[in-house]
């Protein structure tokens, strides 16, 4: 491809895919930042990257297209699409050689089966369960605070895995909630301030939507899922069956549907003696800008409509304006007041409890 009114945009775009290198280290894996990086490379030498991507140049990092690319790419691997590539990803049982890695995966850029250039049609589908360790937190405190059980409702929440939050473990030394002999099991992620692990939270029913949804009772639905794991993190891996394992066993409704209309017909008419709560995780980037203040309208006037014995609770996980990490925040209503409860982890790590 020529470079012919590219320069800038071809400039930003290898800038982008160093930038998700760079975060990919920073969250432990160090085999996908590598192949970032040379992915920016190729980009700026006029490669195949660049050819794959010449319709995005333009792109955001919040659109996320390293890890579309990545995503597809290990989704060929998994399934023996992609035999040389499977040979180097330690998902697959290969050796984690990044140069080896490096020219398969650049060889399947270069001539682009459809389901990688399928993938780019597509945020990716993390659904990372390690983000319940940083919602939990505010579960609690609507829990702790309305005394009523909770009414869930994630938008873009891909498989649901993290609606069945109550499922899993967690554990600050001897305080605790959750089921004590869960396969999920966060244990340790509050040095610094815990959550009122003691609140009397109980979950009465629990629903989701997406645009995209992930049906993880089928084989394709749990390959998409482990494809966007990054191949070098085992733990995720385990972690991640584990909770579809606890998916199968604990009903959550998931509709093919958008955020606001979805929300509009949940929120119709209060819930009396529920606390309702809407809640997301890493997901506010992927909508425009037109339905995220759609999203805000539908939760204003529901919350215009709430009262103590059916409050309506907004809780968020969602990066910061400079992309650094997540901060947890909440609003409930009556009141609408939002707070900083914690900063968190994109994927599982340290909550750093704010309250």
């Amino acid at each position: 491809m020529g470079s012919a009114g590219l320069t800038e945009p071809r400039d930003a775009l290898a800038e982008l895919f160093r930038f998700q290198g760079a975060a990919c280290r920073d969250l432990g894996s160090s085999l996908w930042g590598a192949m970032c990086d040379r992915m920016a490379d190729d980009v700026d030498h006029e490669g195949p990257t660049l050819d794959l991507l010449a319709a995005h140049v333009d792109s955001k990092i919040g659109d996320a297209y390293p890890l579309r690319v990545l995503g597809g790419a290990h989704r060929l691997a998994l399934v023996g699409d992609a035999p040389e590539l499977a040979r180097h990803l330690p998902s697959t049982g290969g050796d984690g050689d990044a140069d080896a890695t490096w020219a398969a995966l650049r060889a399947l850029i270069d001539e682009p089966p459809p389901a990688l250039t399928d993938a780019l049609t597509r945020p990716p589908q993390t659904n990372e369960v390690g983000r319940s360790a940083s919602l939990i937190g505010g579960f609690l405190v609507i829990a702790a605070e309305t005394g009523l059980p909770v009414r869930v409702l994630e938008i873009g929440t891909s498989a649901g895995l993290n609606l069945r939050f109550d499922h899993f473990r967690y554990e600050q030394g001897d305080a605790g909630f959750g089921r004590v002999d869960s396969r999920v099991q966060f244990l340790g992620y509050w040095p610094s301030g815990i959550p009122p692990f003691d609140a009397p939270l109980t979950v009465a029913s629990r629903r989701g939507c997406d645009v995209d949804p992930v049906d993880v009772s089928a084989p394709d639905g749990r390959t998409t899922l482990l494809s966007y794991v990054w191949p070098d993190q085992s733990e995720r891996f385990e972690r991640t069956a584990a909770a579809i394992a606890i998916a199968a066993t604990v009903p959550a409704p998931i509709d093919r549907a958008s955020a606001p209309g979805w929300l509009a017909t949940q929120l119709a008419e209060p819930t009396a003696g529920h606390a309702t709560v809407v809640f997301h995780s890493i997901m506010w980037q992927y909508l425009s800008g037109d339905l995220r203040h759609a999203v805000r309208d539908v939760l204003e006037h529901a919350g215009s409509a709430a009262t103590e014995r059916a409050p309506l609770a907004w809780l968020r996980l969602e990066p910061r304006r400079d992309l650094s990490y997540p901060e947890l925040r909440l609003t409930i209503w009556p009141g609408g007041d939002e707070r900083l409860l914690a900063n968190c982890s994109f994927h599982l790590g340290p909550v750093e409890w704010v309250l």
